[in-house]
């Protein structure tokens, strides 16, 4: 994972509704757009919205299945994410030593 997708990932849960969302979809082997609007009491355009986002972040992956659409989280896109980010503070923590 190089910086872009580090700055990518991070700005897509930076906003508050998309980390909820991400959250609710992360408890769930999958939920639908209708899903996360009755949960999250946002709009279903402010879903789609969001959606679009942790999608191009590759936190998650949406299908349709009729006419439902469902989200699913990607959890290796996260475990990655964690890992780059713990690299990067190791190598400044390892910086401000010498």
């Amino acid at each position: 994972m190089d910086q872009t997708d580090i700055g990518k990932i991070s700005r897509a849960l930076a906003d508050e509704t998309r980390l909820r969302i991400f959250e609710q979809i992360s408890k769930r082997p999958q939920i639908s757009c209708s899903g996360i609007v009755s949960i999250q009491g946002v709009t279903p355009a402010t879903v789609s919205h969001h959606l679009r986002i942790l999608t191009e972040a590759g936190l998650i992956v949406c299908r349709r299945k009729g006419q439902f659409i469902f989200s699913y989280a990607v959890p290796e896109t996260i475990a990655a994410y964690m890992q780059a980010v713990a690299k990067v503070a190791r190598i400044k923590k390892a910086k401000r030593r010498r």
